[in-house]
């Protein structure tokens, strides 16, 4: 195959779902409690629902949808952290329970389940 012709070279967005009546609680959490920015949606796409933040060089798409058991999936987003000790602890503040990860060689890691389901997992690479 040729460089740059009909091949994959990253990965631009992920996409989450929330059920609709919860998408200022899903603002409240992934913008105010994990601090991820909000970036604009095109005017095209607002009217489907749902938020999209930024995560590095990332995005994540928060759209909405209902009749989804969410914690009847493995299916997740892992963001990178520093200091994740300092992170979990701001979890437990609010409430969140860590739930316990199989350890990989190389990183630290805990999961939890978003107030709607969702799995995430939060990992810090080791030196």
């Amino acid at each position: 195959m040729s460089a740059g012709v009909g091949e994959i070279v990253g990965l631009h967005h992920a996409q989450i779902t929330v059920p609709p009546a919860a998408v200022d609680a899903a603002r409240a959490f992934y913008c105010d409690l994990l601090g991820l920015p909000e970036v604009e949606k095109p005017d095209v796409l607002k009217p489907r629902g749902g938020f999209w933040l930024r995560v590095g060089d990332r995005q994540v798409h928060v759209g909405i949808e209902d009749g989804v058991d969410r914690a009847a999936t493995k299916a997740h987003l892992a963001y990178e952290v520093r200091d994740l000790g300092t992170f979990c602890n701001r979890l437990r503040t609010a409430g969140v329970t860590l739930l316990d990860s199989v350890p990989i060689p190389g990183a630290d890691r805990v999961e939890i389940r978003d107030p709607f389901g969702n799995r995430v997992e939060f990992i810090e690479p080791k030196e």
